[in-house]
């Protein structure tokens, strides 16, 4: 059996290094009310959904989503879409098409020590593309293909479909990009389990990517564990947090010295419920001291558990306990993602309006309370 109880943390809490902290105005007031970024335009896209959010080292919010064009299927003709802001998501540019013909998904940004901003999605489901930004995400360099590196899994694993995050990935202090990876090997057509869950990485800034060791496969353990989130702790291991659909109920972590490697077995974590969904994973600080944030839809208490009623749980000391939460929405909502903002603040990028459909993605900022 997984074991129901949390490994114990070492090490003192340190802010993550590897990139500086992004640049911003601790005197800027926090929004007031939830701001929409991504809403469907009729005629051009029935749904938006799969949100990514980061903060540029300038302090510019950088939000992707994939933007589904005649539905809100998965397996539809999808956009891979982006917006600026510059003054804290009061204001939006324009939308950014990164990526058009067929199936454009799962955006996972990552912010460079240099200022680099690097992306990671995939195509049709079936291949890996990488590209990146040197000006703050104004521009972006033509998308690489970088399956290579998720068909040296197939030995090992015969993967059919694969997909990297979504939501943001990170960089660790080492210098190493570190990109979370769920890879499907049924061959039923469509499908997204069986599952495994792994890592594929760059040691040399995206010029190149390899893969890391599988952190888990499917079992009646540990049930089709799929869209994973990751952080570095302030000890330098790496704690990924995983979607999972056993019957426990409790999100799945797993940990690892470098973050490609000797990965724990997952245990769930008591605190953090499993709706069946993607959810948000940050570290940062606030108040002068880490906090590590988490956010998804916590209907435990709901009947048949819906993607409803999105929270926030804080954590002080590295994820092993959750003491504060605020919840932020008790409508429909899904995905999430987040990123620092300034003062005590987090940035939530998430799905609403996912009841009555279609799928919106709107931006939330939230106050960390204080230990």
């Amino acid at each position: 059996m997984i074991k129901k109880i949390l490994v114990p943390f070492a090490g003192m809490l340190l802010l993550m290094a590897g990139c500086a902290g992004p640049k911003h105005t601790a005197s800027t007031p926090p929004l007031e009310q939830t701001v929409p970024v991504f809403e469907p335009i009729a005629g051009e896209y029935h749904s938006m959904r799969i949100p990514a959010l980061v903060t540029t080292q300038k302090g510019t919010l950088l939000a992707f989503c994939e933007g589904r064009v005649k539905n809100a299927s998965d397996w539809g003709d999808i956009n891979l879409l982006t917006r600026r802001s510059t003054d804290g998501g009061r204001t939006w540019s324009p939308i950014k098409v990164l990526s058009t013909v067929g199936l454009n998904g799962n955006p996972t940004p990552i912010v460079g020590s240099d200022g680099t901003i690097h992306l990671i999605f995939q195509k049709n489901y079936a291949e890996g593309f990488y590209m990146q930004s040197k000006d703050d995400g104004q521009t972006w360099s033509t998308p690489e293909n970088i399956t290579a590196a998720y068909n040296k899994f197939k030995p090992e694993y015969p993967w059919l479909v694969l997909a990297p995050g979504p939501g943001h990935a990170i960089q660790l202090k080492s210098g190493r990009l570190v990109v979370p990876v769920w890879l499907a090997a049924s061959e039923k057509p469509r499908a997204h389990h069986p599952s495994a869950i792994a890592t594929i990485y760059s040691d040399d800034n995206g010029k190149t990517w390899d893969r890391g060791a599988i952190i888990a496969n499917n079992s009646s353990e540990f049930r089709n564990p799929s869209e994973t989130v990751a952080a570095q702790l302030g000890d330098g291991r790496v704690m990924v947090n995983i979607r999972h659909t056993t019957p426990v109920r409790r999100r799945g972590i797993s940990f690892s010295e470098d973050g490609i490697s000797n990965w724990t077995k997952p245990v769930f974590d008591t605190a953090l419920f499993e709706p069946i969904c993607m959810a948000g994973l940050l570290r940062t600080s606030a108040h002068g001291k880490p906090v590590m944030v988490f956010t998804n839809p916590d209907s435990y208490h709901l009947p048949k558990h819906p993607r409803k009623n999105l929270t926030a749980k804080f954590s002080y000391d590295d994820g092993r306990t959750w003491t504060h939460k605020q919840v932020l929405d008790t409508s429909g909502t899904a995905y999430s993602d987040l990123a620092p903002g300034p003062g005590n603040t987090v940035y939530c990028l998430y799905e609403s309006n996912i009841i009555g459909k279609p799928y919106r993605i709107v931006l939330k900022q939230i106050t960390v309370p204080k230990k």
